[in-house]
């Protein structure tokens, strides 16, 4: 793992620190996560986060370092607010720290690998299956461990979930045969 993030994220990051009044954790998701944590080589332009705490803080957040702000036009990178998502129930306590120390009043957490994967379910877009699969073998995720944690804290919350069930059970499958094959 990183002590810092690297360019450009390094700068804009460090950027928009000192321009926030006070401590300032975001909750990071997406291909931000996935290259700075987990090594995935494939671009991004954004830091998708699905939580800003203190709450009241996600507005002045997306003001300094949204879509569109002079910290993106400077530094061609942003971050992104995930409104609409599933995500494990308690994905909180398994939250770990990107590069600690960094920065004086912003802390990036980083969801866990198997959060990350059923935070991918319901859209299940071609990067989203990529990042799982590339994900299975980064970290060698524990299938069991994934089947637990969808079953007991993120198919409760879902709107349909007999499709994310059979999206599952599809990536557990190709998953299984992609260990097999040795690919």
């Amino acid at each position: 793992m990183r002590l810092e993030p690297p360019e450009p994220w390094r700068a804009f990051l460090s950027e928009l620190d000192r321009a926030v009044p006070g401590d300032v954790h975001l909750h990071c998701l997406g291909g931000f996560v996935m290259i700075v944590r987990y090594g995935m080589p494939r671009p991004t332009a954004d830091v998708d986060v699905l939580a800003v705490t203190p709450r009241e803080s996600l507005n002045l957040v997306l003001q300094l370092a949204g879509r569109g702000t002079a910290l993106h036009r400077r530094h061609r990178v942003y971050l992104d607010f995930v409104s609409i998502a599933a995500y494990p129930d308690s994905y909180e306590s398994r939250l770990t720290e990107m590069f600690p120390g960094a920065f004086s009043k912003l802390r990036l957490f980083a969801l866990d690998p198997y959060d990350l994967v059923l935070a991918k379910l319901e859209r299940n877009s071609p990067r989203d299956r990529e990042d799982v699969f590339f994900l299975a073998t980064a970290v060698a995720l524990d299938l069991e461990v994934l089947r637990e944690r969808y079953r007991d804290e993120l198919r409760p919350y879902l709107v349909n979930p007999a499709r994310e069930d059979l999206t599952l059970d599809l990536w557990l499958e190709a998953i299984e045969e992609q260990r097999t094959s040795g690919g």
